[in-house]
Formats: C-alpha cells, structure tokens, sequence
C-alpha cells in the first residue's frame, strides 16, 4: 500500500511533468507564430527586378500582370492592370504576340518607337505558361535597349554631314584671309589687322558650332533616358542671371525674374535645363534692342502634360518671328534672319538644343510671337514622376 509521502512525491512528479508539457507546448506555439510572421523570400532578390533592360508579363487579354523596375522608369510607374496598347501602340508588336500564342513558340521582332522619343528595341515573345507565371495563354516580353546603339550609328552620319556642311564658309573666309595677309596684304599692316580680325570670328564661330553640335549629338544620344530628379527654377535662373549679367548691363536690358514658390521644383537634369534656359535667355538679350525688357515666370501647367506639370514662360520684347516661320525655327541650322544670326554669333543650333531636352524631360514647348513686339517661350516641364 502507497504510503502517504510517496503519494505526494508521485503527485509532485505529475504536476512537474504537466508543467514541463505545457512549457513545451507553449514554446512550440511560439516557433510555429515566429516562422509564420517569417518569410523565407522577403530578403531574396527577384532577378527580374535586377535587369537593366524591361520586362513585361501580359495575361491573356494582354493586360499587364507584372513589370520591372527598369521598364516603370522607361513607360511610367502604374503600369500593372492596364492594357499593353496604352502603353505601346504598334501593330508589329501586337502581330508578334498573335502569333507566338498561335504557334506557342518564342519569337522577336526589331521595334522602333517615336513617342515621346525615338527608342530602338529588340523584343523577344515567350509564350506561357512559364515557370514564373504559370497562367495560360500568358505572353512574357524582354525589351533589349539598342537605342543608344542605334543612335550612335546615326550619329556618325549625321555629325560628319553636319560638320562637313557647316564649316566650309567659315574656313573658307580663314582660308581667304590667309592668302590675302601672305598676298596683297603683305606689307599693309591695317590690311592685316583686318583680316586677323575676320579670322579671329571666324575661328570663334567655328568653336561655338562644334560645342553646340556635340551638345546636340550627346542629347540626342540621351534621349529617350528620362532624368529623375527634383530640381529648383530659382536655382537655375539665379545661376543664369549671372551668367548673362555682362550682356545685360551691355544692353541696360531689365531682366525680370518672378518664380512663384509654389512652382519652382520640376522633375529634370539641372545642366540641362540650365542650357535650355540660357539658350533662351541668351536669344532674347541677342534679338532685342537695348533699354528693353525680359520677363520670366512660373505657373501651373495646365492641358499640355500627362502629369502635373511648371510653365516656364520667358517673354521678351524683341524683334519677334514671322508668324509662317514659327514652326521652323526649331530645325537644325534654321534661322529666321541668316545675316542677323551670324552677326550676333548664333549657329542655328539653339532651339534644337532646346527641343530635344525638352523631349528628353518628357515636356512640351510653345511658342508665341508678333514682328517688332517681341517672343514668347512658354516651357512645360513634368513636376512629378
């Protein structure tokens, strides 16, 4: 018979062994909540998301599933649940994803795209399901960039084209001169001077064309690379006041900046917009009559832009521009007035210059002009991503 201390060392012993159990139990419950709130992917790297080039996942009515960080950048951040053709509009392209789904085999095609600048690229089609995203009828796109190779082919041609073309007048007045000074002008020291003087122009005219073609060729180049920063106005034309503060007190010109606070940051490159702006600063200080006026201001973009957006308008009393040659002047080499252009050092380069970073920062330009009352340049530049 039990007596009565090894029953309570036996009830001790129970109690010990529930507690012991309920301890594991718990410890137990606690490992399995830890592992729950635990997920073994979240601090793996998706591979896709790594990829410089783009890639897009389409379901079977070719609305997008799924896009990569690089291909947001390029056609814009709320790219899921919208259909491809919003976003890309191109026969060939919708052709190839017809038949890869037909045929249930990959496929590409070399597509280019001008909107809202030129972009070149190699898109390979695979026909799902794929491992990544198993649903049928699916399409996978990979986009390979070969914009910049694209472009830097062109490149060559048209620089040397453009080279070639441009320069001959200028070398052949240094030429002229030259064989002047060693001819007819060999002992007439005025005579020399004079014709130093036209080489020294000239030699300056060739320097500012080959600076503003390089300028041009590397934005062309950088085109369809959209520059993500947020940048201040106010910066920008206090740098340019600066800049162009000895023509301005060279021609008592009254140059009036106004940047509202509540549009001064834009999205952008600020050397690039720098050069836009000093280009059309620039024109309308060369362009005016002294002891008149320049005015800049900022407003809200409204109706010319997808997202919100700065008007930048620039606004001068100068010669103006004829109203048919307004759509022209922002070709390459264009000028309004060729003898006037040449005489205060302009290459016909400028706003080409400008109409390709304004393309670049995914913006619009306006511009609005009568003979003998002056210009207006009104800038629309993106404020958001």
């Amino acid at each position: 018979m039990i007596g009565f201390f090894e029953l309570i060392l036996i009830l001790i012993i129970i109690i010990l062994v529930i507690k012991l159990w309920n301890t594991k139990k718990d410890s137990i419950e606690e490992k399995k909540t830890i592992l729950s709130k635990y997920d073994p992917n979240k601090d793996k790297k998706f591979i896709l998301d790594e990829l410089e080039d783009q890639f897009i996942a389409l379901n079977k009515l070719n609305i997008i599933d799924y896009a990569n960080p690089s291909a947001k950048i390029r056609f814009g951040n709320n790219l899921e649940n919208k259909h491809l053709g919003t976003i890309i509009r191109n026969p060939e392209l919708d052709n190839l994803i017809k038949n890869v789904k037909l045929n249930n085999k990959t496929d590409h095609i070399d597509l280019e795209i001008d909107l809202p600048s030129y972009q070149h690229y190699r898109v390979y089609a695979i026909p799902g399901p794929t491992k990544l995203f198993p649903d049928q009828e699916s399409v996978v796109l990979f986009l390979k960039d070969l914009t910049e190779i694209s472009k830097a082919q062109k490149f060559r041609t048209d620089f040397v084209a453009n080279v070639s073309h441009e320069l001959r007048t200028p070398l052949m007045s240094i030429k002229g001169a030259v064989e002047t000074i060693q001819g007819p002008a060999k002992n007439d020291e005025p005579a020399k001077q004079k014709f130093l003087d036209i080489m020294d122009s000239q030699t300056s005219r060739m320097e500012n064309l080959i600076n503003d073609l390089l300028i041009l060729s590397r934005i062309e180049l950088e085109e369809h690379i959209r520059p993500n920063n947020l940048i201040s106005l106010e910066k920008i034309f206090n740098k340019l006041k600066d800049i162009h503060i000895t023509n301005i007190e060279k021609n008592n010109i009254d140059l009036n900046i106004n940047i509202d606070k509540h549009f001064d940051k834009i999205i952008g490159n600020e050397d690039r917009m720098l050069t836009v702006f000093s280009n059309l600063i620039d024109n309308s200080i060369k362009y005016s009559e002294k002891n008149k006026s320049i005015k800049v201001l900022t407003s809200k973009s409204v109706g010319k832009l997808v997202k919100p957006g700065v008007k930048i308008s620039i606004i001068d009393e100068g010669i103006g521009i004829p109203q048919n040659q307004i759509v022209r002047i922002t070709e390459r080499f264009y000028r309004v007035d060729i003898e006037k252009s040449k005489k205060v050092g302009g290459t016909g380069l400028g706003l080409a210059i400008m109409k390709h970073i304004v393309t670049q920062h995914r913006g619009e330009f306006e511009i609005k002009s009568q003979l003998g009352k002056g210009t207006e340049f009104n800038i629309h530049i993106p404020s958001e991503l």
